[in-house]
């Protein structure tokens, strides 16, 4: 068998078998990314409900930030954490670094400006069909933004998943903040990076084709989702038409 063929065969087996040490690094790795989301999107969706409602001075140069956002590399993320985290640095009285807090810092950190980006999005284009309705019935901005938001729910629901598989992909500020322990801090992709480089390639492929997995399965869930809510519509419209 070729070197491919091995590795692939091993990490099959460590797969089939729950190898604990994998197991461990996969658990730990969806717990960060879960926790991060979470906090990321319970603050990204209610401000981006906001900005999609809110007319401010000087909004454009906000969602000019916001978008900005969007692109910076995990990298430097990681670079400014690291430095608000360290010993020497604002918050390191927190004792944060190198610690499961920290990379749950930094990955809601990155979700933070998609989840808000795409919320505002979504809520705006909703406002421009329905805002002037809502408001000619006297819902204040606040009000508009929750309304809208509810409406759009199903949408939401796809940017909460979307965030998710850009956490749990991501490796550049993790790798800084957390370190890389073996047993604390060690999480699929960091793993995948250092297990590849010491030539431990089952190990890095298991979990590699788990990492493939997750992603495959969130965007199969976005595309029952989507399917679900043409469906969900497309039967909304239905009903009144079949009643006249």
């Amino acid at each position: 068998m070729t070197s491919f063929s091995e590795s692939a065969t091993t990490a099959l087996s460590l797969i089939l078998n729950m190898d604990a040490g994998l197991l461990t690094i996969v658990g730990r790795s969806l717990a960060v990314s879960a926790t991060a989301c979470s906090i990321a999107c319970g603050l990204g969706l209610v401000l981006g409900a906001w900005l999609g409602v809110a007319r401010f001075a000087g909004r454009g140069a906000v969602l000019t930030l916001l978008n900005t956002l969007l692109a910076v590399p995990s990298v430097v993320v990681g670079l400014v954490i690291y430095l608000l985290l360290s010993r020497s640095g604002p918050l390191g009285h927190w004792g944060w670094l190198f610690s499961f807090k920290a990379m749950v810092l930094a990955q809601a950190v990155l979700v933070l400006p998609v989840v808000t980006a795409l919320t505002r999005q979504a809520v705006q284009d909703a406002e421009s069909l329905h805002g002037e309705q809502l408001q000619s019935l006297g819902a204040t901005p606040l009000m508009r933004s929750l309304l809208l938001a509810w409406d759009e729910r199903y949408a939401l629901l796809t940017v909460l998943i979307a965030s998710f598989g850009r956490a749990v992909s991501e490796v550049g500020a993790v790798m800084i903040v957390g370190g890389n322990i073996d047993g604390f801090t060690r999480v699929m992709t960091t793993a995948i990076a250092l297990e590849t480089s010491k030539g431990d390639l089952p190990l890095a492929l298991g979990l590699g084709l788990i990492l493939l997995s997750v992603v495959l399965l969130l965007n199969v869930a976005i595309a029952l989702l989507k399917h679900w809510r043409e469906q969900h519509e497309a039967a909304s419209e239905t009903v009144p038409v079949m009643a006249l």
